[in-house]
C-alpha cells in the first residue's frame, strides 16, 4: 500500500512540474493493475487539460476502456468529468458532448465542464443553451454563472446577460465577489443597442458586498470600453485613496485610458515607483499611450528600455508606435531587434511593411519582403496582402501586380488592395479588369476603391453603373464613402449640377469629405455660387481646418476678385486657422530629405535655388508659363512667379536631379497634400527635358511623368 502511495505522489509531482510525458511513461511501465484506479485516471486527465496534451490523453482514455473488466462499469462520475473537462480543454467540443450525453449520472461539475468548454471555444449559443437546460437539473453556482456571464460578454449578447443577471439576484448569487466580477465585464462589452446603458456595470460594482482586486479592474476596463475615459481615471483614483492595492492589470487598464501627456507621466512614475516597468504587458501598454498622446520618440525609448523582460510583442509594439510618425525610426528599431537576438514574427512583419509604405521609395519595402520569403512567411496572405499596398504607396505597381499573381490564396482584402492600387495609379481600366476576376463576393470596401478609380480616370459612365449595381446587384447599401466618390466622378468631369443634387438626395448628413469634393470640383470648373456654399457647409463642419478657406480664396483669386477673397483671409486670422504647410520628401542614399516652401532649412538650398533658375530657364524655352492666377496676393508679376518657383515639389525635383546618376531612370517624390497647377506642369516639361520618370505621390493620387506627359492626363 505504502508502495502504491508513492507511485501515485510520484506521478503528482511529475504532472505538477509539467512532466506529464515523463508521468504516463511512468504510469503505462508500471503495468499494475492495483495503480490503475479512478484517482490516478483523474490526476493524468487534469495534466493533459492543463497542458493542451489532447493525443496523450486519448491514449491514456483508450488504456483505461481496455484496462476495464470486460462488460463492467463505465468511469465513475469523477473520472467522467476529468474526461469532458480534458476533451473541453483541447477543443474536441464534439467528443466532450458525446462522453457528456452517456454518462448515466451527472453533477454540477459535470454540466460546468461543458459550460466552459463551449464559452471558451466559442460555442456562445450553445454554451447559453447548455445553461438553460441546465436548470431543469441543478441550479447554477458561483462557476457556471461565471462561464455562462463570459460567453455572454464574448458575445455581446446583452439580452442573455440580463436573464442570467436577473437569476443571480433570485438565487442570491450576485454577492459572490466573481459573478459580481462577471456582471461589470458582461454590462461592459455589450452594446447599448441591446438595451445596456452605461450605468448597469457601475450599479453591479457599487452594490457589490465585496471586492477583490478584479472588479475594480473590471470596472477600470468597463469604463475604458464605453469610452469613458474621465471615470477610468477617477476610479482608479478612488483606488489610490481607498489604499486598494493594485496589480499591473489595474496599471493596464488605466494607462490604455491616457488621454493627456501629463496623465502618461505620472502614471509613467507610478509605474516605476511599484516597480512594474519591468512588466512586458505594462510597457507595451505605455508606449501605445505615449505614442497616442504625441510623446517625444526619446521618452518612447525610456519606456522601451525600462522593461526588463523584452519580447517579440515589446519590439514589434515599438516598432508600430513609429511606423506613421516617423517609419525611419521604425526601420532603426527592427534593425536594433534583430541585432539583439530577436527574430520577427509575422506580425511584426506585417507592422514593418506598413511603415515602409510610408516612404518614398520601395527599397525598404523589397528588402523587408526578401527576409518575409527567407522566414517561410512569403505564403502568409495577410502578408502578402501588406506588400501589395506597400509596394503601391511606393509608386512600384508592377511588384504589387507581381505579389497579387504569384498568391496561391486571395481573400476579399487581396482583391481590394489591388483594386485600390490601380485606383491611386489612375489605372482604372486595370481596376475594373480585377474587379471582373474576383472569385469572392465584393464588400463595401471594393467599391470604394472601383468608385475611386473612376474618379481618378475619368470614367464617369462605369462609375454611375457601378454606383448603382451596388444596390441593385449586390445588395449592398451606399455609404458615405461611396456618395463622396460619386460626388467626385461628378465634379471632376463638370458635372456640377448633378454633384449638387447628389449631394441633396443623400440618406444621410454630408461629411467634410462629401463638401470638400465639391468644393474641389467647383475650383476646377470655375463655378462660384455652388462653391460658395459647399465652402460655407465645409467651414460650418471643421472650422478650424484650412480647406474650405483656402478653396473659396483661391476661386476668387481665380477670377481675380481679390476683394471676395479679403474677407476670407481675415476670417481665417480671426479664428487662428492655418493653412496646412506643402511638405515635400525625397530619398538620397537611404536618406530622406524635406522641402518646405521656400526649401530654408535645407543645408545646401543656395545651390538648388541656383539650379532651380537654370530648369526654370530650360522649361520655359519648350512651353512653360508660370500659372501666376494661383498666387493669392495683389503684387507684382515677377514676385509672383518668383513664389511658384519655390513650391516644395519643385525643391526636391532640382535636389534629386542634382544628385542622380546617369543610369537612374526613375526620381520619386512624396507631397503631403494636392499637387498645385503650375508645378503639375512645370515636371510634366521636366520630365521631356531632363529625359527622366518623375513620379509624384500626393494626398490624392500618383502621377507618373515621362516623355512630356503626365499619368492623369491632367485629370486630378
Amino acid at each position: 500500500m505504502a508502495g502504491l502511495m508513492e507511485q501515485t505522489v510520484h506521478l503528482l509531482r511529475l504532472c505538477e512540474l509539467g512532466r506529464v510525458r515523463d508521468a504516463l511513461a511512468s504510469f503505462y511501465a508500471l503495468n499494475s493493475t492495483s495503480l490503475h484506479q479512478a484517482s490516478t485516471y483523474a490526476v493524468l486527465f487534469h495534466a493533459c487539460a492543463r497542458h493542451g496534451l489532447l493525443a496523450e490523453g486519448q491514449v491514456l482514455h483508450r488504456h483505461m476502456l481496455s484496462s476495464a473488466p470486460s462488460g463492467g462499469p463505465a468511469p465513475n462520475l469523477f473520472v467522467s468529468n476529468h474526461l469532458v473537462n480534458m476533451y473541453c480543454k483541447c477543443g474536441r467540443l464534439d467528443v466532450a458532448r458525446q462522453l457528456f450525453d452517456a454518462m448515466p449520472r451527472r453533477n454540477l461539475v459535470s454540466w460546468t465542464s461543458l459550460l466552459t468548454g463551449y464559452g471558451q471555444h466559442g460555442r456562445h449559443d450553445d454554451c447559453f443553451l447548455l445553461f438553460s437546460a441546465m436548470l431543469s437539473h441543478h441550479l447554477p453556482n458561483e462557476f457556471s454563472l461565471g462561464s455562462v456571464l463570459s460567453s455572454c460578454a464574448a458575445s455581446k449578447n446583452g439580452h442573455g446577460g440580463r436573464q442570467v443577471h436577473a437569476l443571480t439576484q433570485k438565487t442570491s448569487l450576485d454577492a459572490h465577489v466573481n459573478v459580481g466580477n462577471a456582471l461589470i465585464t458582461m454590462y461592459s462589452s455589450c452594446p447599448s443597442d441591446e438595451g445596456i446603458g452605461n450605468d448597469d456595470g457601475w450599479w453591479v460594482f457599487q452594490t457589490m458586498p465585496h471586492r477583490s482586486v478584479i472588479s475594480w479592474n473590471s470596472m477600470i476596463s468597463g469604463f475604458l470600453i464605453k469610452g469613458h475615459l474621465d471615470c477610468s481615471m477617477g476610479l482608479f483614483a478612488g483606488m489610490l485613496r481607498e489604499g486598494i492595492m493594485f496589480d499591473h492589470c489595474t496599471l493596464v487598464g488605466v494607462i490604455s485610458s491616457c488621454s493627456s501627456l501629463g496623465q502618461c507621466r505620472l502614471l509613467h512614475s507610478l509605474v516605476v515607483k511599484s516597480s512594474f516597468s519591468s512588466r512586458v504587458e505594462v510597457s507595451t501598454v505605455l508606449l501605445k499611450a505615449y505614442a497616442g498622446v504625441g510623446g517625444a520618440p526619446e521618452e518612447l525609448y525610456k519606456v522601451f528600455s525600462e522593461a526588463r523582460q523584452k519580447d517579440i510583442m515589446s519590439w514589434t509594439s515599438i516598432i508600430s508606435t513609429f511606423a506613421e510618425q516617423d517609419p525611419q525610426e521604425a526601420a532603426r528599431v527592427f534593425c536594433r531587434m534583430r541585432r539583439e537576438g530577436f527574430y520577427p514574427d509575422k506580425y511584426t512583419f506585417s507592422t514593418m511593411v506598413k511603415a515602409c509604405a510610408n516612404l518614398t521609395t520601395e527599397s525598404r519595402v523589397s528588402a523587408i519582403h526578401a527576409l518575409i520569403a527567407k522566414s517561410g512567411f512569403e505564403g502568409d496572405v495577410v502578408l502578402c496582402n501588406s506588400l501589395v499596398h506597400a509596394y503601391a504607396r511606393c509608386g512600384n505597381i508592377t511588384l504589387s501586380e507581381l505579389v497579387f499573381e504569384q498568391m496561391a490564396a486571395r481573400d476579399i482584402v487581396t482583391w481590394n488592395s489591388m483594386i485600390k492600387a490601380y485606383s491611386i495609379h489612375g489605372r482604372g481600366r486595370d481596376a475594373l479588369r480585377t474587379f471582373s476576376r474576383m472569385d469572392v463576393p465584393p464588400d463595401s470596401a471594393t467599391f470604394v476603391g472601383l468608385l475611386s478609380a473612376c474618379s481618378h480616370s475619368g470614367m464617369i459612365d462605369e462609375g454611375r453603373a457601378l454606383f448603382h449595381a451596388m444596390s441593385d446587384e449586390y445588395g449592398l447599401v451606399p455609404e458615405l464613402d461611396h456618395f463622396a466618390c460619386m460626388v467626385d466622378i461628378l465634379g471632376r468631369a463638370g458635372h456640377i449640377l448633378e454633384a449638387e443634387e447628389l449631394v441633396n438626395q443623400m440618406p444621410m448628413e454630408p461629411d467634410s469629405v462629401v463638401w470638400s469634393g465639391l468644393l474641389g470640383a467647383c475650383r476646377k470648373h470655375g463655378e462660384v455660387k455652388i462653391a460658395e456654399k459647399a465652402a460655407q457647409k465645409l467651414m460650418d463642419l471643421a472650422p478650424q481646418k484650412s480647406v474650405g478657406h483656402i478653396l473659396i480664396s483661391n476661386i476668387y483669386c481665380a477670377r481675380g476678385t481679390f476683394g471676395d477673397a479679403a474677407p476670407v483671409w481675415k476670417g481665417m486670422r480671426d479664428l487662428g486657422v492655418k493653412k496646412q504647410p506643402g511638405l515635400s520628401w525625397i530619398e538620397i542614399g537611404n536618406r530622406i530629405h524635406e522641402f518646405s516652401v521656400g526649401g530654408h532649412r535645407h543645408p545646401q538650398i543656395e545651390d538648388i535655388r541656383a539650379e532651380l533658375k537654370c530648369l526654370v530657364d530650360k522649361v520655359k524655352e519648350i512651353g512653360y508659363i508660370p500659372e501666376t492666377n494661383l498666387v493669392l496676393h495683389e503684387i507684382a508679376e515677377e514676385y509672383k512667379e518668383e513664389q511658384l518657383y519655390f513650391h516644395s515639389e519643385k525643391l526636391a525635383l532640382v535636389f534629386g536631379l542634382m544628385n542622380a546618376s546617369s543610369s537612374q531612370a526613375c526620381i520619386k517624390i512624396m507631397k503631403n497634400i494636392r499637387i498645385c497647377v503650375d508645378c503639375h506642369k512645370f515636371i510634366t516639361l521636366v520630365s521631356k527635358c531632363a529625359n527622366k520618370e518623375i513620379v509624384v505621390r500626393d494626398a490624392n493620387r500618383f502621377h507618373h511623368f515621362k516623355d512630356g506627359e503626365c499619368s492623369c492626363g491632367d485629370y486630378w
